[in-house]
């Protein structure tokens, strides 16, 4: 039997303060260590390309010190390689320098959001706030979380750095809440539609004369340089005053330091004139023919990952090899400049993206094939963070093939639920980007396999767009292999984003189609589990639109399914809910009856959320039936475990009732210590 009211400090780390309760009326709050600082800045680069007038320029605007209206705004524009992000790091490490952000630093890349041309801004803000305050739950709309991120940001001194912005409507929305803070934002052209922001615009041209020779210079640092001033301002010229460019070009002379430079100055003239290429391109070029065969297999590989930043076992399963070829291959083409670093990882720059695709034309390569390899190890990875994490439970998805080819790719190293969970995060636009990959080439079983962990993922990180895209995917894939588990699983788990959205209709019509298929099904015990859920998530849609009453016969009807199988914990989380329903309808006996009842099997079975949860709706049920000394120990009790679970959610759920539980028994002082300790975890003063 598990210990109900065992109280204890784990000596982890919580946001805001740890509240211990020897008794309901009694709380001990002990100040905790403060959420760390954002500081999301790639490793500084020895050979920035000065740009001084820019930077002073900003410097100067920043001092300025206003101290109303809105965040100052900094609108780097030009063309993709003219080093726009570069110089917004850069500018970001010189306001930190002198102090102007002792809240943070955030990055955030919009294309990494950007699904059809469109960046889901509610999901943008949902990144930013919990990038500040990780432990602080997030409401699901975008108004909710517009406000939200306002409030987490007011009268913060911080920098953002916004890349790959194409209008104003996208950067507007996410402006901090605070004249303090500094916004640098990075576009191809002028937006034009930032009237009325507090704003510095700096248009980038092509680093021209000293500035593109000092940048070979600085990156290469060899005297042929020196030795041969005409051929290095020629080189320079061929690079087309691109940082991106010259970057490389410096490397690539550094690569062959025993050739003269106007030889290899010689090769790139040819190159242009055998090939008709651009003069950037036979920069590239250049570099490219210069890699051993495992590094140069793997850039040509790279645009086929469908993530922003590349892990080492990511690269393992491009190329199907062990980890010692794939960090090889990763070190050259960073240390060659064909990749770079960002906050996150490394990042291939969207020219050399494009390159790379091209370097790839004609390639004998199975491009096929490697899409579905780097699929099937991202599913077995979610499949493995998804078991920590949640548990075993009911999977539909059919089993993967045999994958030879990735015999020899290691897993990620997954420890314990915390660390899955995180994983799961770190790498879900990569995960959402092979569902795609999946649904596009087939590969239907996976598409399904995939959307079960990401379900997982979705109940505590709500990118709600990825999270819809994905899950019609999976139903489009299901409905394509005619799979009837996988169709009511997946019509399930898109009806709930949709209806979070108060898209109600769409998830009605899913849950229909959803219902109707697993009356279909036969009387397995999987079957007839799957066929209980339906009806419950049919329920689930009553119950958020408030119709309680129309909630009921659905959660009786999976109950009695449950029932006939033998399954307690499915009997239990229909007990729950109809219990929650009786307490909405006005019926607190039946509420507390049936709340006793699934408590005391939540407890039974050890699922410490879920007794946790029936905890607190006893209690609540109780307390509306004016017996609060039976509710106080149960109240105890839920917070003892959310707090064990690192549940912010739950604990600031529990928190905001004791308080005006504490005020209805008269005792103020209870009353303020958890309403303090709720304004802590969401990041107050």
């Amino acid at each position: 039997m598990a210990k109900e009211n065992t109280n204890r400090v784990d000596g982890q780390v919580h946001a805001g303060a740890i509240v211990q309760a020897h008794t309901i009326g009694q709380l001990h709050v002990h100040p905790a260590a403060p959420p760390a600082v954002p500081w999301q800045l790639p490793p500084g680069l020895g050979h920035f390309a000065d740009r001084t007038g820019e930077q002073a320029q900003v410097l100067a605007a920043a001092a300025d010190g206003a101290e109303t209206g809105g965040p100052l705004l900094v609108a780097l524009s030009g063309m993709g390689g003219i080093g726009k992000t570069a110089l917004g790091f850069q500018l970001a490490r010189e306001l930190r320098g002198r102090g102007r952000c002792p809240d943070g630093i955030l990055h955030l890349d919009l294309d990494d959001l950007r699904r059809e041309g469109a960046v889901e801004v509610a999901d943008a803000l949902g990144k930013l706030a919990h990038d500040l305050a990780p432990a602080v739950p997030l409401p699901p709309g975008y108004a909710d979380r517009r406000r939200h991120y306002w409030a987490a940001t007011q009268d913060k001194h911080l920098v953002l750095v916004l890349d790959n912005a194409r209008s104003g409507a996208e950067v507007l929305p996410l402006l901090p809440a605070s004249a303090s803070a500094v916004v640098i934002v990075t576009s191809h052209g002028r937006l034009h539609d930032l009237d009325g922001t507090r704003s510095v615009e700096l248009p980038l041209g092509p680093l021209t004369g000293e500035d593109a020779t000092g940048l070979l210079h600085a990156t290469v640092a060899d005297p042929r340089l020196a030795a041969d001033p005409d051929a290095t301002a020629e080189l320079a010229r061929r690079c087309a005053g691109l940082p991106a460019a010259l970057q490389v070009a410096g490397r690539w002379v550094r690569k062959h330091r025993h050739r003269e430079l106007r030889r290899l100055i010689d090769e790139l003239t040819a190159e242009l004139h055998r090939e008709g290429v651009p003069m950037v391109e036979a920069v590239w070029d250049a570099a490219y023919a210069s890699l051993t065969p495992g590094a140069a297999r793997l850039y040509r590989l790279l645009p086929h990952h469908p993530g922003p930043v590349i892990t080492v076992q990511a690269a393992a399963a491009l190329l199907g090899t062990g980890p010692a070829p794939a960090e090889d291959a990763l070190d050259e083409l960073e240390q060659a400049g064909l990749l770079h670093p960002r906050p996150d990882g490394l990042h291939q720059h969207d020219l050399l993206r494009g390159h790379a695709l091209r370097r790839a034309t004609g390639d004998p390569e199975d491009t096929a094939a490697v899409r579905r390899r780097l699929v099937r190890w991202y599913r077995r990875q979610a499949a493995r963070a998804d078991l920590l994490a949640a548990g075993p439970r009911l999977t539909v998805a059919r089993p993967a093939a045999e994958e030879p080819a990735l015999a020899e790719v290691p897993d990620i190293p997954l420890a314990d639920p915390h660390q899955a969970m995180h994983w799961l995060e770190g790498e879900h636009l990569a995960l959402y980007g092979c569902v795609r990959i999946a649904h596009e080439d087939g590969l239907d079983a996976d598409a399904v396999a995939l959307c079960e962990p990401l379900w997982t993922h979705f109940l505590d990180h709500q990118h709600y767009a990825d999270a819809i895209d994905a899950f019609g995917r999976g139903a489009a894939s299901a409905d394509r292999a005619d799979d009837p588990l996988a169709v009511v699983r997946m019509r399930c788990q898109l009806a709930r984003p949709l209806w979070e959205q108060r898209r109600y209709q769409e998830a009605a019509e899913h849950l229909r189609i959803a219902v109707a298929r697993a009356r279909l099904l036969g009387d397995t015990p999987d079957e007839r589990k799957l066929r209980a859920s339906a009806v419950e998530f049919r329920g689930k849609l009553a119950s958020v639109q408030g119709d309680w009453a129309a909630a009921v016969p659905d959660f009786e009807a999976a109950r009695e399914e449950h029932l006939a199988i033998d399954n307690p914990y499915g009997v239990m989380l229909q007990t729950y809910l109809l219990g929650r329903a009786a307490v909405a309808l006005g019926q607190p006996d039946r509420a507390i009856a049936l709340l006793t009842e699934a408590h005391t099997t939540a407890t039974a079975l050890r699922r410490d959320r879920m007794s946790a949860r029936t905890a607190y709706e006893l209690a609540t049920a109780l307390r509306g039936a004016g017996r609060h000394a039976e509710a106080a120990p149960l109240y105890r009790h839920a917070l003892t475990s959310a707090r064990a679970r690192r549940s912010t959610t739950d604990q600031l759920r529990v928190l905001d009732t004791l308080t005006t539980f504490h005020e209805e028994l008269g005792d103020p002082d209870t009353a303020e210590a958890c309403r303090t300790e709720a304004t802590r975890l969401r990041g107050g003063a």
